[in-house]
């Protein structure tokens, strides 16, 4: 690799360092390729260490790099697309989802605080919490959090499913038994609890895309689902032929 300076920019300097190193990841490295260290890359482009962590936080953050625990900063593969949902779209979690969703376990939880407010469960109240995870390609782009309130399921035995991914199954075939009325869904920014982060093989912190479902029986929200998608891996695509897409790279575009 020879010595390029950055020059000076209008912009902020780790904004025109992004672009630049993003011109050396398609001219210079291959998909998996090993960067080298921060104190080689700092001095070749002529800038504090602090301002090339912005900059190759920024390009993980859009998917052009992935930080990999005992390995270091590599070039990332081009992300998978995923779709979300469509107009067509009105199915109970595992009803239709083949083999891109696998169920891991349930157990009894009390939900989040907002989450409670959603299913209409009383302060403390625990619910079933079923734990998904969502693979692509080979790899975990996805974990999922459904809660499900005991009034949803109320013909579910203990003891035929007492834990793991047989008690999630039985959770998810008695939550089938309702009449689906409908689903809505939102998509938001957030950051990877250690839970997820683990799960993901990513750093806690590190930004997700959140798709939050509610499905509706009855007039009354019968379950919800928190997915926390990979956002350095992942785009995300709705409408029945997926037209809302999100990209990186020189071929960027929105339609």
């Amino acid at each position: 690799m020879g010595t390029t300076q950055v020059e000076a920019a209008p912009e902020p300097k780790y904004w025109h360092l992004k672009t630049v190193l993003s011109e050396a990841l398609d001219s210079e490295f291959s998909v998996g390729e090993i960067l080298p260290n921060e104190r080689d890359l700092a001095a070749r482009f002529g800038v504090a260490r602090a301002t090339l962590r912005q900059a190759l936080e920024q390009l993980e953050l859009e998917g052009r790099l992935q930080r990999r625990r005992g390995v270091g900063t590599t070039v990332a593969p081009p992300r998978v697309g995923v779709a979300v949902a469509s107009s067509a779209d009105q199915e109970w979690p595992g009803e239709a989802d083949g083999d891109a969703w696998q169920t891991v376990d349930s157990e009894p939880a009390v939900p989040p605080t907002a989450v409670a407010q959603v299913l209409g469960t009383a302060p403390g109240e625990r619910v079933h919490r079923v734990r998904r995870t969502r693979v692509s390609q080979g790899r975990p782009v996805a974990a999922e959090l459904l809660y499900v309130p005991a009034s949803s399921v109320p013909e579910l035995s203990a003891i035929d499913a007492p834990s793991g991914p047989a008690r999630a199954r039985a959770v998810l075939r008695e939550l089938r038994r309702l009449g689906l009325e409908g689903q809505d869904r939102a998509v938001e920014l957030g950051s990877a609890r250690a839970d997820d982060a683990k799960e993901l093989d990513r750093l806690p912190g590190a930004p997700m895309l959140v798709v939050t479902t509610r499905f509706y029986s009855e007039g009354e929200t019968a379950a919800m689902s928190v997915a926390t998608y990979r956002a350095d891996t992942c785009r995300l695509t709705f409408g029945d032929s997926g037209g809302v897409e999100i990209h990186h790279g020189p071929d960027r575009r929105a339609s």
